[in-house]
């Protein structure tokens, strides 16, 4: 990818996004305010003004537990959001970049590839499938299915009884922005080693008092192992 290349960020102040502000300053990060994945026209506007060669779709309605109470956030924003970036990326041929979710996949086998079958257990992941089914309308598209968390666990407890590829969102934030600067298309998984939420948890900080928790703990549903096979990243970065 050139180095002149216009990229804009949606979701900057998320977890994510939070990272790769600083990691990677040459990115433009607007405000919901200026650019509201719910409000095509603002969009169209704000790239007729600043330009754009990439667009990195990172903002969503993340949180399951509220998503099962007030769905129709998740819809506006994960979905009818997605599907007016998609919109906006095909008007302007921009290069979209889709960042997904492991929780598409139902959790019965863990160690997913690009290509195994998706069958969300919650709408927070039933969400964000639909986001994806609107970009894989779109040639010009990568989807990146992931996971990560706070480089601090921001939990008392953690899941025993759930296996994840999960990793700090500095490490995947790096992970993110090579693929960045590929001009790839398609779906790639992006993650670590597959272990339960709580040795993950624990890998953050030794010395931090993690309790145990398990997944029929809680009132939302949880996948038991959605666990990322990572072969092809590792082999296009050749790692």
């Amino acid at each position: 990818m050139s180095s002149k290349s216009k990229i804009i960020f949606t979701g900057g102040s998320g977890l994510l996004g939070s990272e790769f502000r600083k990691i990677r300053p040459d990115i433009d990060y607007p405000w919901w305010e200026d650019f509201n994945v719910t409000n095509l026209d603002q969009m169209r506007q704000y790239v007729r003004s600043n330009g754009c060669d990439v667009l990195v779709h990172a903002a969503a309605f993340t949180s399951p537990p509220l998503i099962d109470k007030d769905p129709l956030q998740a819809i506006e924003v994960n979905i009818i959001g997605t599907s007016n970036v998609v919109k906006l990326c095909m008007e302007f041929n921009l290069r979209l970049i889709y960042t997904c979710t492991d929780y598409v996949f139902k959790g019965d086998k863990g160690n997913y590839k690009e290509d195994d079958p998706v069958y969300p257990v919650n709408k927070y992941a039933w969400s964000k499938l639909g986001g994806e089914c609107a970009v894989r309308m779109y040639d010009r598209s990568l989807i990146i299915r992931t996971t990560f968390s706070p480089s601090v666990f921001p939990f008392a407890r953690a899941f025993v009884d759930q296996w994840t590829s999960r990793q700090s969102v500095s490490l995947i934030a790096e992970k993110i922005s090579r693929l960045i600067d590929m001009d790839i298309t398609g779906t790639i998984h992006v993650g670590g080693e597959r272990r339960t939420v709580f040795e993950f948890a624990k890998s953050l900080d030794q010395s931090k008092e993690i309790g145990e928790l398990s997944i029929k703990d809680v009132s939302f549903a949880v996948p038991v192992d959605t666990s990322l096979s990572c072969d092809k990243y590792n082999k296009l970065t050749r790692q």
